[in-house]
């Protein structure tokens, strides 16, 4: 019973009209992304500074998110795994990842977090 009382959003709102499904939150579409990793560095996407933009339009989560390099052997699973993620989310009904490549990735875009997890300070 006290988690339920310590949930902060509905799972779903009553209206007259009937259920809706939650809101989607920016916090928890980053959570759901930070579930994911590049295979070859440990640390997640969202802290190495790999997702350039999230919009949110009801339902509907669009991700822009980058690659450390254009030839990143895990370019056809990362946007899919962040797909899968994103999808998770509760009240999450579409998700589009759109891979860009303008601004270019560097090392600059990392996270404190990031830098001390690959000892680059």
């Amino acid at each position: 019973m006290a988690d339920d009382m310590a949930r902060t959003e509905p799972v779903t709102t009553w209206t007259p009209e009937g259920e809706t499904p939650p809101l989607v939150s920016e916090e928890n579409v980053i959570a759901a992304i930070a579930t994911v990793y590049d295979p070859e560095i440990p640390v997640n996407i969202f802290e190495l500074g790999l997702i350039y933009a999230i919009e949110i339009e009801g339902g509907a989560v669009k991700v822009e998110m980058t690659l450390t390099a254009p030839a990143c052997p895990s370019a056809q699973e990362l946007p899919e795994a962040v797909r899968l993620a994103v999808g998770t989310v509760p009240g999450v009904s579409e998700v589009e990842v759109e891979t860009v490549w303008d601004p270019p990735w560097d090392p600059s875009r990392m996270s404190d977090e990031a830098r001390l997890a690959l000892n680059m300070f």
